[in-house]
């Protein structure tokens, strides 16, 4: 009967269904095979509301819809390039940052794809950059700012991982440390990318204006303040994480709708039903796949399963090269939150015992991620930006290739160098 059931399991998998339908329904039969009564999802449940720091991902879920909705993204273009648009490869440079710090927000590639697109790529285009180059750029960027705080993939593998007996050391404030150095190193390396391409072939540079930085610096000056919130108010002791989020959701509420008028009282209602639709399908999965998880480490399948790669994978460097690959080809088939609540259960116990940091392993998982959105034939990236600039995928996938070269080396260093994860910590 249980083989019938589990048959029956796959198939509906293939065909589609809900990813928490295929997850609660394997950890009942899994539960129940081994006779453990099934009430222990409803258990797993209320052990995942009662966890304290998931206050924080509503909170910086809303905040980053809010964001989204307004006229954020155009006052950052325009800081950032008064800042440095005079650069050579400003305007590339621009870019880069501005969508990095927009995506951390957000939380969402495809939502700076959309909102930065429509204002980099005529801009990319305009200053003389060649159009391959422009669109390419605007493609990869979009996933840029997932190891920057408060970005919702840094806040949801560290709830996973706490629910682990492996990694209960891993916070959110842990997790939001590590990512910064990495974060600097693929911005940094697509900025001299940007600046090699351009070398021979000067772009025009906007002249550097004081009255045009005080302008835009006046414009945004309430956005300002944001990673002040995040960052200062976290790391200097003033808020816990959760305190963080609710000062920050505060924070872009009033400014967005008191401040700024840019959004109505009528459209915040609608903004904040579709952020909890959000966060409610990702709670959902995420509940019924810690019930997964403890019937895994009940049937102790990743301590198999280690023991199983052990056999034919004795070095740590040959596994971290392997998982690269491996996740590599998982971000180009499944969004970035079911591949966290499915996979970091199976790898964090195997990367442990390889001696592999869990706060450096959740830096890996995440920064190949950010590959896997614009890897082809299928990244999101790729999809999103066909559909936005109507242009076929074919074409896509020779815009973005010397952009995932550079974004490659970039992660095989985060890989290889633990201490760009662990430095603050």
């Amino acid at each position: 009967m249980i083989e019938l059931l589990s048959l029956a399991l796959i198939v509906i998998a293939l065909l589609g269904a809900p990813l928490f339908a295929v997850l609660a329904g394997a950890a009942m039969l899994g539960f129940t095979n081994n006779e453990t009564p099934l009430a222990v999802l409803g258990v797993e449940l209320y052990r995942l509301v009662d966890t304290p720091i998931l206050l924080a991902l509503p909170l910086f879920t809303y905040a980053g819809y809010v964001l989204g909705e307004g006229q954020t993204s155009h006052r950052l273009v325009r800081l950032t390039r008064a800042l440095l648009g005079w650069l050579p490869g400003g305007l590339a440079i621009v870019a880069f940052c501005t969508c990095a710090f927009f995506t951390a927000f957000t939380g969402a590639s495809g939502a700076t794809i959309v909102a930065l697109g429509a204002l980099l790529y005529p801009a990319l285009k305009q200053a003389g950059y060649p159009d391959k180059f422009a669109l390419g750029l605007v493609t990869t960027s979009g996933s840029l700012g997932l190891l920057l705080p408060p970005s919702l993939p840094l806040i949801l593998y560290a709830i996973i991982a706490q629910q682990l007996p492996q990694g209960a050391g891993v916070s959110i404030e842990a997790i939001f440390k590590a990512g910064l150095l990495p974060a600097l190193l693929m911005v940094s390396m697509l900025c001299l990318y940007g600046y090699y391409v351009t070398r021979k072939h000067p772009i025009p540079l906007y002249d550097f204006s004081w009255s045009e930085l005080r302008a835009a610096a006046a414009e945004a000056k309430w956005e300002l303040p944001l990673p002040v919130f995040v960052l200062g108010g976290i790391y200097g002791g003033f808020f816990a994480v959760s305190e963080a989020a609710a000062v920050t959701a505060l924070y872009v509420t009033v400014m967005s709708v008191l401040i700024y008028r840019e959004i109505s009282l009528s459209q915040l209602v609608h903004i904040m039903r579709e952020a909890m639709v959000m966060v409610g399908a990702i709670l959902l999965i995420l509940g019924v796949a810690m019930a997964f998880t403890n019937w895994l480490v009940e049937a102790e399948i990743p301590t198999t399963l280690f023991e199983l790669v052990k056999q034919y994978i004795e070095s740590k460097w040959t596994f971290l090269l392997l998982l690269n690959i491996f996740l590599l080809v998982l971000g180009c088939f499944l969004d970035i939150f079911s591949a966290l609540v499915i996979m970091v259960p199976l790898l964090l116990p195997m990367a442990i015992g390889y001696g592999i940091n869990p706060v450096h392993l959740g830096i890996i998982f995440l920064a190949n991620m950010e590959l896997g959105y614009c890897t082809p034939p299928v990244g999101m990236n790729l999809m999103i930006a066909s559909f936005r600039f109507k242009r076929p995928m074919s074409e896509l996938y020779q815009t973005t290739l010397p952009f995932l070269c550079v974004l490659m080396v970039a992660v095989l260093i985060i890989t290889y160098v633990p201490w760009l994860s662990l430095a603050f910590l």
